[in-house]
């Protein structure tokens, strides 16, 4: 395994969607909130915070907060840069930097996700490749399950620890 490259990963799902409704649920407060996070605050450059349906800037800060998690557990982070369109990168905490690509092929729509910039000591393999990539493969799961008309399946019960869907 000494040639793996632990600092990057890339995760990649097919959705019955369009591009741009792909994209959408990336792209504010309340759509993050709807497949992903209990709650995502965010405030822009200005120092006020967005807007729940407002959509996102390069430069805004987010504070992010899981269902199944208490408020400790946040990641902090920021836009690093988007076009509104198909195309999303965010610096996510220490694990690195986050880059969301939505495209076509073979007739569906493709989202993709990489995370790359992850530190290599073994505690930042274990936390932010194989805990991220686990993580983001449930929540790219769960984005299809309802884009696709499907059901939300997260764990929304805090009392419940250590689940796959939190």
């Amino acid at each position: 395994m000494e040639n793996y490259d632990w600092s990057r990963f890339v995760l990649k799902i097919p959705v019955k969607s369009t591009i741009q409704q792909a994209f959408d649920a990336w792209n504010s407060p309340a759509a993050l909130e709807s497949w992903f996070l209990r709650r995502a605050d965010f405030t822009n450059e200005a120092g006020e915070q967005r807007a729940a349906h407002s959509p996102l800037e390069k430069g805004d800060e987010f504070s992010w907060y899981w269902h199944g998690f208490t408020d400790e557990s946040a990641e902090h982070g920021e836009i690093l840069a988007t076009n509104g369109h198909d195309y999303l990168q965010f610096l996510f905490g220490k694990a690195g930097i986050v880059t969301v690509r939505i495209s076509a092929a073979e007739g569906s729509t493709i989202v993709e996700l990489q995370q790359e910039s992850i530190p290599l000591d073994e505690t930042s393999r274990v936390n932010y490749y194989i805990g991220c990539s686990n993580g983001w493969t449930f929540y790219l799961a769960n984005l299809k399950s309802l884009l696709e008309g499907g059901l939300d399946l997260r764990n929304k019960n805090v009392a419940l620890q250590q689940v796959v869907n939190s």
